[in-house]
């Protein structure tokens, strides 16, 4: 398996336009939607200002970019081109070409997680205490395994060519509405209450409650929770759906 994961690192890390749009996009909407905005005027019903709203919502849209876009699209040609049917030849388990996906999927999620934080402490002088960027990155970090789960169900759900429009759909479905464009606060009352459930909301809302110096919100930790287990448990079973078939 670890020769597998090293595979996976080096075709990550050679596909540029993959490395672009999972680390550097986020910084560079960061820069376009928080560059002009002041370091003291809070967002209403946030208590954050704009900076420090839209750098936890831009690391968390990094992550999910890099472990959703990365798993979907690639495990669904690799079903049609033969390579997933290959592995189950050898001793790998199955439960081990999951694992090798999420693991490099989450090491190029890193990277842009801590690059949005460089460019909000560099250019819009966001500053937090040590143990709360610590934190941050902790919690953007492991919480992309939610999203990590959701691409490999969705590389299991549809073929090469249905995967990407169905993934892009639920991707920009989830960062609009789950408010890592735009603070929910601006939405109708309505699509707050959709909101407040969807797993990319709860995702920035515990980086937000970091940044507050606060404890996460019970139903926040409750949508993520749920929500890892109905993407894991649904990747599970398309995966030995997938294996009957072959």
């Amino acid at each position: 398996m670890n020769s597998l994961i090293r595979l996976e690192l080096t075709r990550a890390l050679r596909n540029r336009k993959f490395l672009f749009f999972s680390v550097i996009y986020p910084s560079v909407l960061f820069l376009l939607i928080a560059g002009n905005a002041d370091s003291t005027t809070k967002i209403p019903g946030t208590g954050l200002t704009l900076p420090t709203y839209m750098m936890v919502s831009m690391a968390s849209f990094g992550a999910l970019t890099a472990v959703l876009m990365g798993n979907s699209e690639r495990i669904a040609k690799e079903r049609e081109g033969g390579w997933v049917r290959q592995l189950r030849l050898t001793t790998l388990p199955g439960r081990g070409y999951v694992l090798a996906k999420t693991a490099s999927a989450a090491v190029v999620s890193l990277p842009s997680i801590v690059i949005v934080f460089v460019v909000a402490a560099a250019v819009k002088d966001v500053r937090l205490d040590a143990w709360q960027w610590l934190a941050l990155t902790g919690a953007i970090w492991a919480g992309s395994l939610v999203f990590a789960a959701l691409g490999v169900a969705l590389g299991y759900l549809a073929s090469g060519d249905a995967v990407r429009p169905i993934t892009m759909i639920t991707y920009f479905g989830l960062s609009m509405l789950g408010g890592l464009w735009m603070p929910t606060t601006t939405f109708p009352d309505w699509l707050q209450d959709i909101a407040k459930w969807l797993p990319t909301h709860a995702y920035a809302a515990l980086g937000q409650a970091i940044e507050q110096s606060r404890a996460p919100h019970v139903q926040d930790l409750v949508v993520l929770v749920v929500s890892f287990a109905l993407f894991a448990g649904g990747a599970a079973w398309l995966y030995r759906k997938d294996t009957l078939k072959a």
